[in-house]
């Protein structure tokens, strides 16, 4: 159980530092984990599993002792041991990370009956630069004070291995800040791996309207993954041309529409076949496929094996 010093420091670490916010809004979440490295002027790290019992809202802008920063939240990396079936899961479990300004003010709604799991990392600028050294200049829209960004990126294994180690490491009380921030580095060393595969493409500044919109459009690709969305109806969602919808959406998730909306689509046949144990067939079908070869491509395409084989190695 958390003392109110740890409930404090949570809220704060969320952005909730005004003492009305830390009043109204610490009866709405209940707290399984929170582990707090404090690395600062050049980093931060954060481990928390929480419950949101009730709807609420929060303006977050900058948040730490680290003024000129970047926020990197990875998000549905670790299982607790909070396991109550009144609380549900968000829909879509898949681990992802959001990459964001310090200095860009936002608004998140927390959701009821939501469980967060999250590690974050929050790092200056200049040593992350320093961290990049002459790979720096491939990432520069991460360092322009000019431009609001929004940067979405799915979890490989490696990272995903590595924030386990961070969840579950046992180690000696000597070495706790070396080893976590050593891993905190790794973390960001498998993520900026992913990040340069991206297509390099001009990274314009965004609004918080904009971001909004293009969420809508994910979302309701992720509520219909048996069936593909027109373009025409998720214009209309956005509120915004095509030309525009595609590039602040590739610019923001590093994928086309159609090949964000494939992945994961193939990642979720992927969770059926491993944790429902349904048949390949009955996979392909449910995910909208009435030809199961061309099911069978794409999702090799997508998680590296064919998905009898797949289901074959996780059994």
């Amino acid at each position: 159980m958390m003392n109110n010093d740890n409930l404090e420091q949570l809220l704060h670490a969320l952005g909730i530092s005004k003492l009305n916010q830390l009043q109204s809004n610490i009866k709405n979440i209940d707290i399984n984990i929170f582990k707090l490295f404090n690395f600062a002027p050049d980093i931060i790290l954060l481990v928390r599993s929480y419950i949101v019992k009730e709807d609420f809202t929060n303006k977050i802008g900058s948040i730490t002792s680290i003024d000129d920063g970047i926020l990197f939240s990875f998000h549905h990396v670790f299982d607790d041991e909070q396991n109550i079936d009144s609380y549900k899961n968000p829909i879509d479990e898949t681990p992802y990370i959001q990459i964001i300004p310090l200095e860009f003010s936002r608004e998140i709604m927390f959701h009821k009956h939501t469980r967060m799991k999250h590690i974050t990392i929050i790092i200056s600028k200049k040593y992350l630069r320093d961290f990049l050294k002459n790979d720096s200049g491939k990432f520069q829209y991460l360092f322009n004070n000019n431009e609001n960004f929004w940067v979405e990126e799915l979890m490989s294994d490696e990272m995903l291995k590595t924030a386990m180690e961070i969840v579950m490491a046992e180690i000696p009380v000597t070495l706790e800040n070396y080893f976590f921030k050593l891993k905190a580095l790794e973390l960001l060393f498998h993520l900026f791996e992913s990040l340069e595969k991206r297509d390099k493409s001009t990274c314009q500044k965004l609004n918080a309207g904009e971001i909004k919109a293009i969420y809508r459009v994910r979302d309701k690709l992720i509520s219909s993954l048996n069936q593909p969305v027109p373009i025409s109806e998720l214009k209309q969602i956005a509120g915004m041309n095509e030309l525009k919808l595609r590039s602040i959406f590739k610019q923001i998730f590093g994928l086309g529409i159609y090949e964000y909306f494939q992945h994961i689509r193939m990642k979720e046949a992927a969770r059926l076949l491993m944790d429902d144990k349904l048949s390949v067939s009955e996979v392909g079908y449910q995910m909208g496929f009435s030809n199961l070869s061309h099911f069978s491509r794409i999702f090799e395409k997508h998680i590296g094996l064919k998905p009898k084989k797949y289901s074959a190695t996780k059994s």
